[in-house]
């Protein structure tokens, strides 16, 4: 997980080959810890294949630090 300022509050960006490879549509689940938090996904080229983008101040107001290590997948009906 990498903050970024350039990602717009509540979504998170990721590699289209990553969302393909995950089957994430619209929502993407990231659990960091023991914590859940969901976000809409956005295809973003200039992701890396392993990482996922969120915007800066929803990663300060819940506590997520840069470069966190986290669990990412489809968001769970």
């Amino acid at each position: 997980m990498r903050r970024k300022d350039i990602v717009k509050t509540g979504k998170a960006h990721i590699n289209p080959v990553t969302m393909r490879d995950l089957k994430i549509t619209s929502r993407v689940e990231i659990v960091v810890g023991k914590r859940r938090f969901t976000f809409d996904s956005v295809e973003d080229t200039r992701v890396p294949p392993n990482k996922v983008w969120i915007n800066s101040d929803d990663a300060k107001a819940n506590g997520i630090a840069d470069n966190s290590i986290a669990t990412v997948r489809a968001e769970r009906s």
